[in-house]
């Protein structure tokens, strides 16, 4: 039996997902493969290409944190046994097209297991409830602050589409390439340094925007309850703008990015449906550059990265994935120039981390559908 996911890439909408912004995104044509078996006893047995160690447990033993790459099947686990009864497990080997870092890997082994888990015991999920399950497997077990950008996109995205969701009320919609679109491909770019969430400062940017909503709406004396269900959604730019001189300098900043990159968003699904990749490029990099100056993520590694990419030859647009913390990050390129990019860039970056050598990688890919078996 086997499932596969694929990885996802957002070029618009980053860091805004936990603030129920609107987001953008891709489901690219690598990803996690999941072969498995049914085990009628209940076990999990669990091997991955990218982790060492074998990862086991019971569907219905006691489940918490364990120190190896398991506690996302844990926790998805956990969260499906408490809306269905397990019988059976799984026995299965996952394998990854691309490094670890900035793509979503772990929202897509997640999902693999629970499509799997799913399936041998006749459990049937709407897409809802299978991006439901699968974040509140990080968010709630794992203890990530995390949104629904990840899980949304590998579920829902359709080959040769744009996803645009609003992740307050999950609507979406997927819109289709223009006939006269800008030619372009999706360039991967791997760092060399594997990203972990986990123990950077990405729960420290989610407190500080939480706090600049929070802080905005009790200053202006509007409606507020607790602190855990403010998000910056709730207020508008202008509010915001009103406390910034009395405002801690850092919660501006991030929510000054949530509003800005709202307006890229935006900007960017006029630019996709009228097919222009080189507006759809210019806004990628504002995103960067808004995401390093005000949201304040991005490693020494990925900075280097994202600059040279910027400053290329062919490349529309580029910015590093994920929560920003190592990991890769993403071109969208003019395909004609794809070689001497690659080239470039490599020579570049290789003349600033040499000990990168061996573990760096470049990758180019396409659109691709959502989850499937």
């Amino acid at each position: 039996m086997h499932v596969v996911c694929p990885y996802r890439v957002c070029p618009l909408g980053a860091h805004v997902d936990h603030q129920m912004g609107v987001i953008t995104g891709f489901a690219i044509d690598k990803g996690i493969h999941f072969e498995y078996e049914p085990t009628n006893d209940g076990r999990v047995l669990l091997t991955s290409n990218d982790f060492k160690g074998i990862v086991s447990f019971d569907v219905n033993g006691f489940l918490d944190i364990k120190e190896d790459w398991g506690n996302y099947m844990r926790g998805a686990t956990k969260i499906l046994r408490d809306s269905y009864k397990l019988k059976k497990g799984v026995e299965g080997s996952f394998c990854g097209e691309l490094p670890i870092g900035g793509l979503s890997s772990s929202a897509a082994v997640t999902l693999c297991y629970l499509k799997a888990l799913c399936s041998v015991n006749n459990i049937t999920l709407t897409n809802a409830e299978l991006i439901d399950f699968a974040y509140r497997a990080e968010a709630e077990f794992i203890g990530l602050k995390i949104g629904k950008l990840d899980q949304s996109c590998e579920v829902l995205c359709k080959k040769n589409h744009f996803l645009y969701l609003d992740t307050r009320d999950m609507s979406y919609t997927l819109i289709p390439e223009n006939e006269n679109h800008t030619p372009y491909e999706f360039l991967i770019v791997y760092s060399g340094q594997a990203r972990s969430l986990v123990n950077s400062a990405y729960n420290v940017r989610v407190d500080e925007c939480k706090s600049a909503a929070y802080f905005t709406k009790a200053t202006l004396n509007l409606e507020y309850g607790k602190y855990i269900d403010t998000y910056l959604r709730d207020i508008t730019f202008e509010q915001l703008k009103s406390c910034k001189e009395i405002m801690p300098k850092n919660w501006y900043k991030r929510a000054e990015h949530f509003f800005t990159e709202t307006e890229r968003v935006l900007k960017g699904v006029e630019a996709w449906k009228n097919g222009d990749m080189i507006e759809f490029g210019r806004l990628i990099k504002e995103s960067g550059e808004s995401s390093i100056n005000l949201y304040e993520a991005g490693s020494v590694l990925l900075k280097d990265l994202n600059r040279i990419i910027n400053e290329t030859d062919g490349v529309y647009g580029g910015r590093f994935m994920g929560g920003g913390f190592n990991g890769c990050c993403l071109a969208v390129i003019d395909p004609d120039k794809k070689e001497q990019i690659k080239e470039t860039i490599t020579e570049k970056y290789l003349a600033l981390h040499p000990d990168k050598k061996g573990a760096y990688e470049i990758f180019t890919c396409a659109s691709s559908d959502g989850i499937g078996e």
